[in-house]
């Protein structure tokens, strides 16, 4: 008869290294790591979008790809501040790692991409007032056309 506890014991085993298959193939699933990264610098979907001059839905749909195009990944790379090879070689276990061992005043890039990533966060604020700059400056020239065109029929 088998001990139940061996029966229990096995079945922990199984589901760990269950885990561990689906965090290996996480690393190779681009659009989950840029999910990630993304949620790890607290820039939400809309954002990602608006820098990358595409729609929430379609941010969506790339990071649902196991593949993503290398020019767009370079582009969306270059939005989130951090490099390419960072994306496709993300690592959670490495970032919790540096997380919790590291002191992010003295980090620099050389220890590591997820340090990189951490020692650039995005301020929301500065996002904002970035928003509003374009938004009113697009205002600015609606209103100049607009002009332009009063005069020409006057």
């Amino acid at each position: 008869m088998v001990d139940s506890y061996y029966i229990c014991h096995m079945c922990l085993l199984k589901k760990n290294n269950d885990m561990d298959a689906d965090i290996r193939e996480s690393r190779n699933h681009i659009g989950l790591n840029i999910q990630k990264i993304r949620l790890f610098l607290g820039i939400k979907q809309e954002a990602l979008a608006s820098d990358l001059g595409i729609s929430q839905g379609e941010v969506s749909i790339i990071e649902s790809q196991d593949e993503v195009e290398d020019s767009l990944l370079s582009r969306i790379a270059t939005v989130l501040g951090v490099s390419v090879q960072m994306i496709k070689n993300f690592d959670v276990e490495k970032t919790i790692f540096n997380i919790n061992h590291h002191n992010y005043q003295d980090a620099n890039i050389a220890e590591g991409a997820t340090t990189y990533a951490i020692t650039h966060q995005v301020n929301p604020i500065e996002k904002i007032v970035e928003l509003y700059e374009r938004l009113l400056k697009s205002e600015q020239e609606k209103i100049e056309m607009l002009r332009n065109i009063q005069k020409g029929h006057f």
